[in-house]
C-alpha cells in the first residue's frame, strides 16, 4: 500500500497535480505515524529509542559501538541504532570535529548543544541524518542514531525523524 501511494505521489508530482500530491504525501505521513512503534533498547548502557518497526526490520549490527542496524525491506531507508562511549569525554561540538566526514559547511542544518548534537547532510537523492545524546559523567556516553532515506521522501519522513529525535534518551 505505501509503495502504491508513493508512486502516486511521485506520478502526481510528475503531472504536475499539486494539491494531489501534497494530500498523498500527507496520508504517507499519518501511516508513517501509525506504523508499530517500538522502543529499542541497548541494556549495556541505557539507551532508548522509539523506531517504527512497521517501517525497519533488523539487518545487522550497526558497525560502529553497540547497537543494531534496521533497513526498510526494499532497502531505500536505512536506521542504525548504537551506543558508543566518548572515553575522551568530548563535547558534543568536539565530538562533531572529530568524526564528520565532510566539511560542516557541507550540513544543511546542524544544531549542537551542552547535551547533543543533530545534524543533517542532503545530497545523491539522500537525506543523511544523526543526533548523538551525551550522558553520565563528563559525557562518557554517546547515545546515537543515524537516518538515511530518499530526499524525495522528505514530508513523508519528518514526522518519523522527529518522534524518533525526541524519544533518544538514556534509560530512566
Amino acid at each position: 500500500m505505501r509503495v502504491l501511494l508513493a508512486s502516486a505521489v511521485l506520478f502526481l508530482q510528475l503531472a504536475g497535480c499539486a494539491a494531489f500530491a501534497q494530500a498523498a504525501q500527507r496520508t504517507l505521513a499519518r501511516d508513517a505515524l501509525s506504523l508499530d512503534w517500538r522502543t529499542y533498547l541497548i541494556p549495556e548502557y541505557g539507551t532508548r529509542v522509539d523506531y517504527p518497526a512497521g517501517i525497519f526490520s533488523p539487518s545487522g549490527p550497526p558497525g560502529k559501538g553497540v547497537g543494531e542496524r534496521f533497513e526498510t525491506e526494499d532497502g531505500r531507508a536505512v536506521l542504525t541504532i548504537y551506543s558508543d562511549e566518548n572515553s575522551a569525554g568530548d563535547t558534543p561540538a568536539a565530538y562533531v570535529r572529530k568524526n564528520l566526514r565532510v566539511k560542516s559547511a557541507a550540513l544543511d542544518y546542524q544544531r549542537i548543544t551542552g547535551s547533543f548534537f543533530a545534524i543533517s547532510l542532503e545530497g545523491d537523492g539522500l537525506i543523511y541524518y544523526s543526533r548523538c545524546n551525551f550522558s553520565g559523567p563528563a559525557r562518557r556516553v554517546a547515545h546515537c542514531f543515524d537516518l538515511v532515506y530518499p530526499q524525495g521522501e522528505k514530508r513523508a519522513w519528518d514526522p518519523v525523524v522527529t518522534r524518533i529525535s525526541l524519544s533518544l534518551q538514556p534509560k530512566q
